[in-house]
Order: structure tokens, then C-alpha cells, then sequence
């Protein structure tokens, strides 16, 4: 069978990302960089260089729900007489499922597409190949739609290609899918390319969910890992058998967890093989050198996060992982006009089940990398890497998906060439208009009449803001200027801008902003009801939720309870209503919003605030709906 690209849909429940959040996401700066007692002097510098200050100029997604519906979802098939690739361009060029013709799905297939608050711009969803990019966590593509298009690979064999413009980082990144013909292995050539001058902070890992058995091994060519829970710290164990469990089954862990294999200078692979010794394997060439284990564990926590993900009885999963430093917590230097590049295989691997299951684990490893070996020599991936390289910067034949806007316009600023990956201007739309019109002209649009309008995302790199200061002064490009200082960490610089804005025109944008920076509570409350009285619609849903919380936590629940009543029965929203109800004495009140039932669709992993609104409230048993606890520490 020849190789075949091919555009189709499946139709699964969903339930869409929903409109962004316009409210820009003012994070304050992160915490200090985790400190690893022994750690080589690339990991130590890595733990601490270039730690996303925010995830600006990007929007937070959290406008999704929990009321899924059968909807048809545009993919891109890639097959030959072995294997079909799918791909969703619509949901971060997620590789969703992988067939084998002999072995079925060797990835854990989610049956819905049901966003959770794990991404770095909140909405996520689990299952497939997650090709993350920017910094640690979830790519702030992973539910937006990306570029696809076709491109002549190795051998005239076609290839799927999809790409974006990571916009935290300001850097184009493609996956090209290649399956030769008779192939039992996906190669997929990943290339990442900084086409400015200066350094940037690079970051990527390849999150592959398989499914997890009782029986389930995960195994990789290492003797120890880097451990890092939800308690925050970063240690070396030993893999796989540690303080009395075997970490390789799991399975069998309480808790969930991450391990970074050390694999030296070993070949680079994982495999997660089940009871009879079969299972995915995921290899590369050497550039790719992190590998990992992440672990729900069987604890109630997890067992409730898997379920919330999809669906009962669609079973549990887990993820092998592959990525550029030893662990997600690094980020590595990618000179000017620089790239990293590099290629991975997805396959079946089937071993001696006497040997995967020993109780010798030199003896497992050695058995999964021997067969590995006879089925993929490390040559010839190496040899595949050599052959698919001078095929990235080809242009697409045909395009078959398109991604944002942004891309185009960054590319017409800079002035950069992308072989291989067009942005091309017709994707420039409404969002980028303003911005293009400041690049072009030197002026922003004059703001329209109502100040509670969108005035625009807030572009916030460097360049842009030098064209902001050179720019007629409006509210509008002042208020911009203030969130392109708080992001470049100049706190006064930001509130300054804003209170310029606000002086210029009083507009919700600038006081929400000024609210933010405040350490008073009561004074950020107040600001929030003033920024609550500007504005309607869509932005007035989202200040709202923000000024309950700013509300409550200044003590001043009853207000707290009036800016609620304005805002849709969300899961969120009942329960800021059951934690003011506490405030202001009403116990039973809030126990008839537990005991009613809600779900809080925007919960965050490893959010406390469930479990310890309960405990504030009875000292009865945390019931199994309302149970994400991740790890020992919590109440």
C-alpha cells in the first residue's frame, strides 16, 4: 500500500474550549527555581534559566463546561499497510490515534474531548501525543488549531506536516509525520528554529498517554530518575525498586508523580509493556534526551482525575515522555538563528513476558532493548534523521489546515524567512489588525466609544513595546504598554501606563489591571466593584468571578454573595458561594450546595481549595465527587 495523506472526521462528545478569557493573565513572577542537592551543572543551570515570567501575549481558555456533545472533528489520516497515524489540527496537532495492523491502538485513545484546567492557558485534554513546546506544562497550543499541510518526504513518500508560531517564545516549530512504506514505525521529525538574533529559552517534550493495566511495566535504559511529586521536591532515587515499591509498575503507586530516567549515555527509549510483554515504543535520535514516567497512582485523587479526563469505564492511562533536558522543569539555550532538531519513532514492541517481569531489571531493560535493536537499529533511526532534514524546509504541496494569525504577523515584523512552514498574510485577521496598523503606520486604531469594548490582545515582547511608547497616546495603548511592562517585570512602569489609561478614559481594562497590583485587599475589591460597573457582557462574566474572590478574601462576604447572584450557576461560582456562606455563618447553607451536587469544570490539578472548603465546613468523610487529592500532604 502506498503511503497515503488524507483529510477525514471523526465524530466524538465535546466539549468545546469555548470563547477565551479577554482579561490579559497577570501572574506574578515564579517562585525561586527548585534546588537539587548533586545535580550536574547543566541540570542546575537549567533549573533556573529562563522560567516563563507569564504565559502573555496569550489568552487563558477557560470559557469550556462539562456538557459534552457529539460533534464531527476535523483529522488528517496518515497511513500505509502497517500503520494509521490520526491527527487533530483543530486541537494543538494532537497525534490522537496510532493502529497498528497486527497490534491495534498502541495509544491511550480518549472517547471525548473534554477540556480540563492542566494547560498553561488552562483548557487541555488527555490521550494521544501532546507536542509541547514553550515552557513547563501544557503548550498553550494543546486546544487551539495549528497549521497542516502535506510535503514531499524521504523516498517520495508523503508526509504530514503541522506547525505554529509558539507565541511565549516567539519561535515556529513543525512535526513531520513520515510513515515509509512497509513501515511498522511513525518517524516523526520534530524541528524548533529561533530566527532572531539573541538567545532564546527552549523547551519540549513529547507527551505520550498509553494505556495503564495492572500488569503494565514501564521501561527505560536507566538505573535511576529524578523524582518529582506534588510536595515540590526534585530528588535522584533509585529505579526501579525505591523506598520498598517497584516504580516501574504504575500500577501499583499510591500517589501520583513524575520520574525523569538518567539515562547517561544510553540509547534513548521508553516502552510501557503489559502483562504479555507488549506495548508502545518510543525511541529517537540522541538529541532528544529526556525520558519519563508520569503516574496518576491508585489513590482516590488520581482514580477521580482519570475519570474526570473522560469517561468511567474508559480506563486509566499513563504517560511515557520524551524531551530535550533531563526533566520538564529546564529550559535549554537555542542560540540566535539557531535549531534543534531531531527525529522519534512510535511503534509495537513485544518482548519475553518472563523476562519484562523478572525480578532482574537489568535483565527486563535488556531484554526490551535487544528486540528494540533487531526491529529498529539505532543507525537506522539516526540514518531516517539524516534523510528527513533537508526535506523540513521544503514547502507544503498543499495546505490542509490553518492555524492563527500571529505567526504572519510576527514574521512581517521581524522580517524572518520560515522555510518549510509559511505564515502566509492571509491569515492575518481582526486580532492582528491593530497591531499591524501600529507596525505600519506608527498609530493604533482610535479606540471606539465604548470603553467596556475588547481593546485587543496585548502584544508584550520587546519590539512591540518600543512601537507602543512611539505611538499617539490613547487609553487603548497605554493600557497595552502597562500589560507589556508587568510582563517584562516592571512593576511601575505597568501601573503607571494604567493609571495613565485610566486617566485618559476610565475603562474596566486599566482598573482591573490597577487591582491586580495592589497588596491591599480591601483597596483590590473596591477597585474590582469599580472595573465591575464599566463593563458588560462577556468581560463582565469573567471580572465578576475574579471580584467574588477579591471580595471574599478582603472579608466582605455579603458583597461577595450580591456580585454571585450576577453570574451564571457555574461549578466555580457554587463554590466561591459555599466558602462565602461559611464566612458569613450560614454552615448549612453552604452543606446544601456540597450535598446538592456541583462539578468545578475549571478545577485546577492539584488545587486545594475542594477538599479544604470541606474540611472548613465538617469534619465528615471528603466524599469520592469532590476527592483530587494528589498527594499525602493534603488535608
Amino acid at each position: 500500500m502506498t503511503t497515503t495523506v488524507r483529510r477525514t472526521t471523526i465524530t466524538l462528545p465535546v466539549a468545546p474550549p469555548g470563547p477565551d478569557n479577554p482579561l490579559p493573565p497577570l501572574r506574578d513572577a515564579p517562585g525561586p527555581a527548585p534546588t537539587v542537592a548533586g545535580a550536574p551543572p547543566d541540570m542546575a543551570f537549567q533549573l533556573s534559566y529562563g522560567r516563563l515570567v507569564s504565559v502573555l501575549p496569550c489568552r487563558v481558555q477557560d470559557g469550556y463546561d462539562r456538557a459534552r456533545r457529539p460533534r464531527r472533528v476535523e483529522a488528517i489520516q496518515l497511513a500505509n499497510d502497517r500503520l494509521t497515524a490520526t491527527v487533530l489540527p483543530g486541537w494543538g496537532g494532537r497525534l490522537y490515534s496510532l493502529v497498528h495492523r497486527d497490534h491495534g491502538e498502541l495509544l491511550h485513545r480518549n472517547p471525548v474531548l473534554q477540556p480540563a484546567n492542566f494547560g498553561l492557558t488552562g483548557a487541555w485534554f488527555s490521550g494521544g501525543v501532546e507536542w509541547n513546546s514553550g515552557s513547563t506544562g501544557h503548550t498553550t497550543l494543546t486546544c487551539r488549531p495549528v497549521f497542516a499541510g502535506e510535503a514531499e518526504g524521504p523516498d517520495g513518500t508523503p508526509m504530514l506536516r503541522v506547525w505554529e508560531w509558539e507565541r511565549t517564545r516567539d519561535l515556529p516549530y513543525q512535526v513531520d509525520f513520515w510513515l515509509p512504506r512497509g513501515s511498522d514505525f511513525l518517524y516523526v521529525g520534530v524541528r524548533m528554529r529561533n530566527p532572531h538574533a539573541h538567545e532564546v529559552p527552549a523547551y519540549w517534550w513529547s507527551n505520550i498517554a498509553v494505556p495503564e493495566t495492572g500488569g503494565t511495566r514501564v521501561l527505560a535504559p536507566a538505573g535511576t530518575a529524578w523524582h518529582f511529586g506534588y510536595a515540590g521536591r526534585l530528588e535522584q532515587v533509585p529505579i526501579p525498586v525505591w523506598d520498598g515499591l517497584d516504580r516501574s509498575y504504575p500500577a501499583r503507586a499510591e500517589h501520583a508523580a513524575d520520574y525523569f530516567f538518567e539515562l547517561g549515555d544510553r540509547r534513548p527509549w521508553i516502552a510501557a509493556l503489559d502483562g504479555s510483554g507488549a506495548g508502545l515504543v518510543h525511541t529517537s535520535t540522541r538529541s532528544l534526551r529526556g525520558r519519563k514516567l508520569f503516574l496518576w497512582g491508585r489513590g482516590p485523587g488520581g482514580r477521580r482525575w482519570q475519570d474526570w479526563l473522560t469517561e468511567p469505564g474508559a480506563g486509566g492511562y499513563l504517560e511515557i515522555q520524551a524531551g530535550l533536558a533531563r526533566t520538564q522543569l529546564e529550559h535549554v539555550p537555542l542560540p540566535g538563528g539557531g535549531e534543534f532538531s531531531w527525529l522519534e519513532a512510535y511503534g509495537p514492541l513485544r518482548a519475553d513476558p518472563a523476562a519484562v517481569h523478572g525480578a532482574d531489571w537489568t535483565a527486563a531493560v535488556r531484554a526490551a532493548e535487544e528486540e528494540l535493536a533487531a526491529r529498529l537499529p539505532a543507525a537506522e533511526v539516526s540514518a531516517a534523521w539524516r534523510k528527513w532534514r533537508p526535506h523540513a524546509d521544503q514547502e507544503p504541496v498543499r495546505i490542509l489546515a490553518e492555524g492563527s494569525g500571529w505567526g504572519a504577523l510576527e514574521v512581517t515584523r521581524a522580517g524572518v524567512t520560515t522555510p518549510g512552514t509559511p505564515f502566509p498574510g492571509s491569515t492575518l485577521g481582526p486580532d492582528q489588525s491593530p497591531w499591524l496598523s501600529l507596525l505600519t503606520t506608527g498609530a493604533f486604531p482610535r479606540p471606539g466609544p465604548s470603553p467596556g469594548a475588547d481593546p485587543g490582545h496585548s502584544l508584550v515582547s520587546g519590539p512591540w513595546r518600543r512601537l507602543l511608547e512611539r505611538a499617539p497616546e490613547t487609553w487603548v495603548t497605554a493600557y497595552h504598554l502597562g500589560v507589556a511592562a508587568w510582563h517584562a517585570e516592571d512593576r511601575e512602569g505597568a501601573v503607571r501606563a494604567w493609571r495613565r489609561s485610566a486617566e485618559l478614559r476610565p475603562n474596566p481594562w486599566a482598573t482591573r489591571c490597577l487591582a491586580h497590583t495592589t497588596a491591599n485587599p480591601d483597596e483590590r475589591a473596591t477597585l474590582y466593584l469599580t472595573a465591575l460597573h464599566q463593563t458588560t457582557g462577556l468581560v463582565r462574566e469573567r471580572l465578576a468571578a475574579e471580584a467574588a474572590v477579591a471580595l471574599l478574601e478582603a472579608g466582605r462576604a455579603a458583597e461577595c454573595l450580591a456580585v454571585l447572584d450576577t453570574l451564571p450557576p457555574t461549578g466555580r461560582a457554587v463554590l466561591l458561594r459555599a466558602r462565602a456562606l461559611l464566612a458569613v455563618g450560614d454552615r448549612d447553607g453552604a452543606r446544601a450546595l456540597f450535598d446538592a451536587g456541583f462539578d468545578v469544570e475549571d478545577l485546577r490539578e492539584g488545587e486545594a481549595v475542594l477538599h479544604d472548603t470541606w474540611a472548613r465546613l465538617t469534619t465528615d468523610p471528603l466524599p469520592a465527587r469532590y476527592d483530587f487529592r494528589m498527594h499525602p500532604d493534603d488535608a
